[in-house]
């Protein structure tokens, strides 16, 4: 079975939708895929839902809610959203390995620091045996995996962070863990039933355009 997890350290959803793949049975055969977020916002055209306004309210309340439910800590980083990239590209470095994207999403998201240059992930940088952050994530190389990183995900049919791909179906949000779970489960359940029905079928109707 192979296990893909696409992720972008903007997402709190991210954060805690790894905390519960961390007690999954399957976790050491996950594989972490680091991703730009907005790169694929854009390819899709659609916006980041803390770029407008009500939703984004709406969407740290309800992540703050699923870390109290799950009984995760959650302290936010001094400004959201915030530039991602060096988080991305330090992981990367770090081969993307469970212990650097533990390491990184909690000095993120548990922490609440920021993580938006080198000079703010000097200290997750050095715990990951990275000396020169600065270094380390304007290399050509580092830069380059995280564009095909992105570039296989929106490929792959990615249009959300956190998504697991189980052997290519994907599964998207922190609030999905439990389909998730069933699937590990039972890997045949979507090719039973009604399960297998809705992926034949037919749009009923086309998609509204606005008035002209």
């Amino acid at each position: 079975m192979a296990l893909r997890w696409y992720f972008d350290f903007v997402s709190p959803f991210a954060y805690l939708h790894w905390q519960q793949l961390k007690q999954l049975p399957q976790f050491e055969q996950i594989t972490p895929v680091p991703i730009a977020f907005g790169a694929v916002l854009h390819h899709l055209g659609n916006l980041g839902p803390a770029e407008i306004p009500a939703k984004r309210r709406f969407t740290y309340r309800q992540v703050l809610w699923q870390a109290q439910q799950q009984g995760v800590t959650l302290r936010f980083p001094p400004g959201h959203p915030f530039n991602p990239l060096a988080a991305l590209r330090l992981c990367l470095a770090a081969e993307a390995s469970h212990a650097a994207v533990d390491i990184l999403f909690n000095w993120i998201w548990r922490d609440g620091h920021a993580a938006d240059t080198p000079a703010a992930l000097a200290l997750p940088g050095a715990m990951l045996d990275v000396a020169d952050v600065a270094a380390a994530v304007s290399a050509p190389s580092v830069k380059e995996q995280l564009r095909q990183n992105t570039e296989a995900a929106i490929s792959a049919g990615v249009f959300g962070v956190p998504t697991l791909a189980i052997d290519g179906d994907l599964f998207w949000g922190n609030e999905a863990h439990g389909l998730m779970q069933a699937v590990l489960a039972d890997p045949g359940m979507l090719q039973r039933g009604e399960w297998a029905r809705i992926d034949d079928l037919p749009v009923a109707v086309e998609r509204s355009r606005p008035a002209s």
